[in-house]
């Protein structure tokens, strides 16, 4: 299995060599904005919605580029999917009606790890084989772990002995399932994504984690409340999920905003001391994304929901460091790194070791970059400490990580003459991240 914890950052030699220069702004940015659908979300309700009995609704989803690699995965292995009218301004409403899965099939991931851990267990379920494959760096993201899992449930898998992609699932229409212990801390998604094609195992399936802690806690919630929603008997405790053997009922899914692409422009009302809306935020959610109310109160800012249901973020001048433990929020990190580099004081951020093997090694690339820009980060085995320098322009790479394009752009806002490498790799979550960051800093 290939190194996936080289303290290097991936950069993709096919990259855009496009630089993007970010809009620095010289008045406090005031906005009101609407978030596209969360992927993580969008991603889950796909899954589901292939596994229900009868056709669902998916409505607000993200179409994005991961969520389009999610659509053609299951059409290749055999579901309906259609669009259908929404409300204006919103993203098209997806229709999905199951069939029976089947091979012969090729799945293209990408570099989504949804596409790669959840599609993979449904596979083992069709009739035929279906080949995985994606973008170079998906051959670096870790599922030996999941392999191994399958192939203990009963799946057959070629993957040459390397533990990952490349990988060919050959399957004969049933999955035998049952109790299998594995080691989820490298991703949540392992769980997730046995726990979702889980009710369609003969034997269901019990999933028991052994190693370090699960990071992203909040999304192994969201995949048993999903779960239930849809019908699926799921128990758990400490370490342990079970969903019993039978059918997923499922008819509509609304999808929520995406909080953790909230980031970047709730950030750009606290370092401009500006505002910035979101609408329609929830007011229970399982999405990590939620935590951003609590960690920018402390690095600044002033929140407020509204009984409408839309958050505001009032920047009152003052960015301090932050001291936080992000283990269960990994993917707000580049941001709150973006923000803590312009702050009064250091901050450590830890607990996201697993961010390592994620679309790059984001705790390097995360300290190269601003480091790049003048800053003093240094790398922690599983983080950061950030000491705020006076900053200034360059190119700020993205490695093909959406997450690090958009924590250029945070930066870029008060730090004149920086230019975001490939800023279109923000499409894996964020139809036209662009357009919606010029609406907030014109």
């Amino acid at each position: 299995m290939p190194d996936s914890t080289s303290t290097q950052p991936h950069q993709n030699a096919a990259s855009s060599e496009e630089h993007w220069p970010a809009p620095t702004v010289r008045a406090p940015v005031s906005a009101r904005i609407r978030l596209p659908g969360s992927k993580s979300v969008t991603n889950r309700a796909l899954v589901l919605a292939a596994l229900s009995e009868g056709t669902c609704l998916v409505r607000r989803p993200l179409l994005s580029r991961d969520s389009e690699l999610m659509i053609d995965a299951l059409r290749a292995l055999g579901i309906e999917i259609t669009q259908s009218a929404s409300d204006e301004g919103q993203a098209p409403d997806l229709s999905i009606t199951p069939a029976p899965l089947r091979g012969p099939a090729t799945v293209d991931v990408g570099n989504a790890g949804t596409v790669m851990r959840f599609v993979p267990p449904m596979a083992a379920l069709a009739d035929g084989h279906v080949r995985f494959d994606g973008d170079p760096r998906s051959h670096e993201r870790p599922v030996g772990e999941l392999i191994g899992a399958l192939r203990a449930l009963g799946a057959d898998i070629d993957d040459e002995g390397r533990g990952a992609l490349p990988l060919t699932i050959h399957g004969t229409g049933s999955m035998r399932g049952g109790e299998v212990v594995l080691d989820a801390s490298g991703s949540s998604q392992f769980v997730s994504a046995l726990l979702l094609s889980g009710a369609r195992f003969d034997e269901g399936v019990h999933v028991r984690h052994q190693g370090p802690p699960v990071p992203s806690q909040p999304h192994l919630d969201m995949t048993v409340e999903m779960l239930r929603a849809a019908g699926a008997e799921v128990t758990t405790q400490e370490n342990s999920w079970k969903v019993e053997p039978g059918p997923l009922r499922v008819t509509e899914i609304i999808v929520e905003p995406d909080l953790s692409n909230a980031a970047p422009f709730l950030a750009a009302a606290l370092v401009t001391k500006g505002e910035v809306t979101v609408q329609d935020w929830p007011e229970h959610t399982t999405q990590g994304g939620d935590a951003l109310r609590g960690l920018f109160t402390r690095m600044g800012g002033e929140v407020s929901r509204s009984e409408e249901g839309d958050l505001t973020l009032r920047g009152t001048g003052a960015i301090h460091g932050i001291t936080a433990d992000l283990r269960d929020v990994g993917e707000l990190t580049p941001t709150i790194a973006a923000v803590a580099a312009l702050a009064d004081s250091p901050s450590r951020l830890t607990g996201i070791e697993h961010l390592r093997r994620h679309e790059t090694d984001r705790i390097a690339a995360l300290a190269t970059e601003i480091n790049r820009l003048g800053g003093d980060v240094e790398e922690l085995p599983d983080g950061l400490v950030i000491r705020p320098r006076p900053l200034h322009g360059g190119v700020f790479h993205s490695y093909d990580d959406h997450r690090m394009a958009t924590s250029g752009a945070v930066i870029g806002l008060v730090v004149p003459g920086v230019e975001v490498e490939n800023i279109v790799t923000t499409r894996k979550t964020i139809p036209d991240f662009p357009g919606l960051w010029a609406e907030v800093v014109s």
